[in-house]
């Protein structure tokens, strides 16, 4: 994990587990992300952020969800790997969300350890379920898919290329594909012939 300053950008590397106890030099909690944007310049005016990750705590990954969604920057999120379970949660907070070509998102319900009577499973299986809604949430505000398409891709705990992720409406572009580069760059050869022409033309 580190957060970085460029001029008017910053940027975040997510690279490892979301976690309220940071174990490793990769993990990363709310708090510390919260303490770290708090501490940035007032003229940043965008955020990168670089997703690498398989998740980890629900709670943590909302609460980062929520504070970039909530900042005054724009926010342009990456998946430069994998954006797995929470994760894949804090990518829906980008403005821009852009999948690289070999990335992956992966979503799936809440799960939790437990133990105790039949009373008690029940009740947990209802909390994981509203749990499982605040992710809900986070997806619907991005994807143009409907909340039953969205339930039916967690329920089935789903791996999404870059191209469903776009076509779903959880990415808005995809970077080193190679259709698209061969798309652009046929556009700027018939754009340059058109320049071409229309200078012989005016001077013949």
């Amino acid at each position: 994990y580190a957060l970085e300053t460029n001029g008017k950008e910053a940027d975040i590397y997510i690279f490892g587990d979301i976690t309220s106890w940071e174990w490793y030099e990769n993990d990363v909690s709310s708090y510390t992300l919260s303490k770290e944007l708090q501490a940035l310049d007032p003229d940043i005016e965008t955020i990168n952020v670089h997703i690498n990750s398989y998740g980890g705590e629900v709670a943590e990954g909302l609460a980062i969800y929520n504070l970039l969604r909530n900042h005054k920057a724009k926010v342009r999120t990456y998946c430069d790997g994998f954006a797995c379970s929470i994760a894949s949660v804090i990518f829906m907070a980008g403005d821009e969300r852009i999948m690289n070509a070999a990335s992956l998102l992966m979503v799936h319900n809440a799960w939790m350890y437990t133990a105790g009577n039949a009373d008690q499973l029940r009740k947990d299986a209802d909390d994981l379920d509203k749990i499982t809604q605040a992710s809900i949430e986070a997806y619907k505000s991005r994807a143009t898919i409907s909340e039953e398409e969205i339930k039916k891709l967690l329920d089935e705990e789903t791996w999404i290329l870059p191209s469903e992720a776009l076509e779903y409406g959880f990415a808005t572009s995809i970077i080193g594909d190679t259709a698209t580069e061969k798309a652009a760059a046929s556009a700027r050869k018939a754009l340059f012939s058109l320049v071409k022409n229309a200078r012989s033309i005016a001077n013949p």
